[in-house]
């Protein structure tokens, strides 16, 4: 199985701390975020990865180069206009053909397990299935409810506070078959949240979600960096290996 690792963050918020680096290359524990992912999806089995980029990527491809240092194989997708997290994937359709594949938003510290969320896809011949997190701030992101089964029912990126009736958000981790690509359009941006989701839920195609037992921080801010890095001092990513 492939992965596809959404690197084209800028980190705007993160340069008061003079860091002009893209996103994936903020340093935690002395490694790149990016490092970190692919550690731990090489770990389990992956050894293939597409990794997009925009901003300063010969930061990237500098430091990864074709991934061999770190026993996986990369692949970059240069965008010089951002596309948007679908778009990124759509251009890239003809390497993501050949079965499902994982795609994760880069701008997160994570440790988890991929293999539940792929056994849960499977089992549930779903067309995508998404990780979720509790969020004590839900209204910020992407809201998903589902029925008993895991089927998704509603996925609207940051609602109306008023009208939410659960805690659980998008973590930006998917399992995606292959027929997701016809759902975006070529040459365009498009986003996941905003537009193939709801897509895919109006035609009635089977979307799922499950919260896994994961550890997921974003590091956008200079705040949100800390705490992770404190996390990651204090062994608490440890717990879930």
């Amino acid at each position: 199985m492939k992965a596809f690792i959404l690197a084209a963050g800028l980190g705007t918020r993160l340069r008061a701390l003079g860091l002009e680096v893209p996103k994936v290359m903020v340093p935690i524990g002395g490694k790149p975020l990016l490092q970190h992912h692919i550690e731990m999806l090489a770990a389990q089995g992956i050894r293939e990865f597409i990794v997009n980029l925009h901003y300063l990527p010969e930061k990237i491809t500098g430091y990864f180069g074709d991934g061999s240092r770190f026993g996986v194989r990369m692949t970059y997708s240069f965008e010089p206009e951002l596309l948007g997290t679908a778009g990124a994937v759509k251009k890239m359709e003809t390497a993501l053909r050949d079965g499902p594949f994982l795609l994760f938003y880069g701008d997160n510290l994570l440790r988890l397990r991929v293999a539940p969320l792929v056994e849960f896809h499977r089992a549930r011949r779903a067309v995508a299935t998404l990780a979720l997190f509790e969020s004590a701030e839900p209204w910020t992101g992407g809201v998903v409810e589902t029925d008993a089964t895991g089927r998704v029912t509603r996925f609207e990126e940051k609602p109306d506070r008023k009208t939410i009736s659960t805690n659980l958000i998008n973590a930006g981790i998917y399992v995606l078959e292959p027929a997701v690509l016809d759902s975006i359009p070529a040459g365009q941006f498009c986003d996941f949240g905003k537009n193939v989701f709801p897509k895919l839920l109006a035609d009635g195609r089977p979307v799922y979600a499950m919260q896994p037992r994961a550890y997921i921080r974003d590091i956008g801010t200079p705040e949100r960096l800390a705490a992770a890095q404190r996390d990651w001092d204090s062994g608490t990513l440890d717990e879930y290996t």
